[in-house]
């Protein structure tokens, strides 16, 4: 009966969860929620971020823990132009996030997301249409302030590095079995026409989004990954 009772629920709550923000607004809070990020003291380390191809944010990510709990959440992802990542930070690709649970929130709770992306084998897993994180693509959750450089092993091996901030306290979080996609219908409505991802961050094909640009621009201008890494 608490099961049923929890489902239909569930059904009355994920309408609400659904209304679409426009894609302007997702990009402003995207780029809000970094910006807060980047300012916390001794949080994300400086290094890790000057040796990431790519950035995925997403702002209040919704979580219901209604007996088999779910999430749903909507950002976006940013990369580094140029073939080897080594250029400026290019516009935004929309992207969603999906779980069946998600182990730190609690339910009802918005919790904001921010994805590393360290190196091309990462970025391409993103670029697919849908990939499953852990599955698809090797995740850990990323060190913070000083113990970064202690943990230079992990995130070597991680393709990418997820990071939660939630109630003011900011983390490395996993996100092991949470789908991340592709959110097609927010790039065509962002870009004017049907669009991938692969042609917004390889192509160059993309616009938009200056604030987060400008805030990853002036947050970290160069790749300063081993350019062995890149090839």
């Amino acid at each position: 009966m608490r099961l049923i009772t929890g489902f239909l629920t569930l059904i009355m709550v994920w309408p609400v969860v659904l209304i679409a923000e426009t894609e302007q607004e997702r990009l402003a809070d995207s780029a809000q929620v970094l910006e807060e990020i980047l300012n916390i003291p001794d949080a994300l380390p400086k290094e890790l971020l000057n040796k990431a191809e790519c950035v995925v944010v997403l702002p209040s990510v919704k979580k219901f823990a209604l007996g088999f709990g779910g999430s749903y959440g909507r950002g976006a992802l940013v990369c580094r132009t140029g073939k080897n990542f080594t250029g400026p930070w290019g516009a935004p690709a929309m992207y969603r996030l999906e779980g069946g649970s998600i182990g730190l929130q609690l339910g009802g709770n918005a919790t904001d997301f921010l994805l590393l992306v360290m190196n091309p084998g990462g970025v391409e897993s993103l670029l697919r249409s849908k990939v499953k994180l852990g599955a698809d693509a090797v995740v850990a959750a990323g060190p913070k302030g000083r113990a970064a450089m202690a943990a230079t092993d992990a995130y070597m091996r991680a393709e990418i590095l997820t990071y939660s901030r939630s109630r003011g306290l900011f983390a490395g979080v996993s996100l092991e079995g949470s789908t991340l996609r592709q959110d097609s219908k927010s790039n065509e409505t962002l870009y004017g026409n049907k669009i991938t991802a692969q042609e917004i961050v390889r192509d160059g094909k993309g616009g938009g989004g200056q604030r987060l640009v400008s805030v990853l621009q002036n947050a970290s201008p160069r790749n300063e990954s081993d350019p062995v890494s890149l090839k």
